[in-house]
C-alpha cells in the first residue's frame, strides 16, 4: 500500500510543472482532482488534446448559462466552468505524465479560456442588454465595454503566461520552460504554404502573432532573454546564479496567478450570483488592469537588474 501511494505522489509531483507557479486554490482543488481525471484519462488512451476540446465545449455551455436571470441555471453555468477548469489542469498534466507535450497542444490550452470567456462575454451583454432597462435603451454600452475587456483580457493572461514561463526557464532550464520566440514561429510560418499546410500555418499565423503580442509587452525580458542566451546558450545557469534569480522571481508569482482564471473565476460568479454580471467587465477593465500595469513594471525592472548581473558576469 504504501508502495502504491508513493508512486502516486511521485506521478502527482510530475504531472506539476512548478509548485512555485502553481495557485493556491489550483494546489487546493484543481490540480489534484484534474490528476485523477488525467490517470483516467491515460488509461483510455485519450490525448492531452481532445481532454483540451472537451474543456472547450463544456466551458462554453458554461458560459451560456450564465446568459439566463435564474440563480439555478447560473448555478449549474458555474458546475460546468469548474468541470472545464479541472479538464483545463487534466489535459497539462496528462500531457506531462505521458510525454504527449506539443506546441499545438499548448496553443490550444491556451485558446481554451479565450472559447470560455467569448461565450461568457456574449451571455453577459445579451443578458444585461435584454432585461435591464438602462441597457436595453443603450445598446452600443456594453458592447463597446465588452471590447474593451476582451483586449485588456489577453493581455493580462499573455503577460502572465510570459513572466510564468520565464520564472520556469529559471527554475528549470529550457527543458521546464515553454517560452516561444516570434522570430523562430514567424520563420516557420513563412515557410509554409496556405495551400499544401493550411491548418498548420493558420495556427503558426495565430500563435506566432500571440507570442508577438507577449514579447512586445515585455521588451525588457526580451532582452534578458537575449543577454542570457549569448552569456549560457543553454540557458542553464550556475547553481548560485539560478537560486539569486528565482529568488527575485518568486515574489511576483502570486500576482501572474492573479491574471490567470481562477480569481477571474471567482469575480465573475460573484457577480453573476447577485444578478449584475456586467460589473465583472468593469472588474476586467479596472482591478486586473491596475495589476496588469503592476506587475508590467515591477518585473521589467526586475529584469533590468538580471541583466546588469548578467552582463557582470562576462
Amino acid at each position: 500500500m504504501g508502495a502504491m501511494f508513493e508512486k502516486i505522489a511521485t506521478e502527482y509531483k510530475k504531472s506539476i510543472k512548478s509548485f512555485d507557479t502553481e495557485e493556491h486554490l489550483d494546489l487546493a482543488f484543481f490540480r489534484p482532482v484534474g490528476f485523477a481525471w488525467a490517470i483516467f484519462f491515460r488509461k483510455i488512451k485519450a490525448t492531452p488534446n481532445l481532454v483540451t476540446i472537451l474543456s472547450i465545449f463544456i466551458g462554453m455551455a458554461g458560459g451560456a448559462c450564465f446568459y439566463f436571470p435564474n440563480i439555478y441555471i447560473n448555478i449549474a453555468g458555474i458546475l460546468l466552468m469548474v468541470w472545464a477548469g479541472l479538464y483545463d489542469c487534466a489535459d497539462g498534466m496528462l500531457a506531462r505524465l505521458t510525454g504527449q507535450k506539443s506546441e499545438l497542444g499548448r496553443f490550444l490550452d491556451g485558446i481554451a479560456g479565450d472559447f470560455w470567456f467569448l461565450a461568457i462575454y456574449l451571455a453577459i451583454v445579451l443578458r444585461s442588454n435584454h432585461f435591464i432597462g438602462f441597457f436595453h435603451e443603450h445598446l452600443w454600452i456594453l458592447w463597446v465595454v465588452m471590447a474593451g475587456a476582451a483586449i485588456c483580457h489577453s493581455a493580462q493572461a499573455a503577460i502572465a503566461d510570459r513572466y510564468r514561463q520565464m520564472h520556469l526557464l529559471i527554475q528549470k532550464g529550457l527543458g521546464g520552460s515553454e517560452l516561444d520566440s516570434f522570430a523562430v514561429l514567424k520563420k516557420r510560418y513563412d515557410s509554409l504554404s496556405w495551400k499544401t499546410n493550411f491548418w498548420k500555418k493558420l495556427y503558426l499565423y495565430l500563435y506566432s502573432n500571440y507570442t508577438h503580442l507577449q514579447e512586445r509587452l515585455s521588451p525588457r525580458m526580451e532582452q534578458l532573454y537575449k543577454v542570457w542566451g549569448e552569456k549560457y546558450p543553454d540557458f542553464t545557469l550556475p547553481e548560485k546564479l539560478r537560486t539569486e534569480f528565482r529568488q527575485m522571481s518568486f515574489p511576483f508569482c502570486k500576482w501572474e496567478n492573479f491574471m490567470t482564471f481562477n480569481w477571474r473565476a471567482i469575480f465573475l460568479y460573484i457577480t453573476v450570483l447577485i444578478g449584475y454580471p456586467w460589473v465583472y467587465l468593469l472588474i476586467e477593465l479596472s482591478i486586473f488592469n491596475i495589476v496588469l500595469i503592476c506587475v508590467i513594471i515591477s518585473h521589467e525592472r526586475m529584469c533590468g537588474k538580471m541583466i546588469t548581473i548578467l552582463k557582470e558576469k562576462s
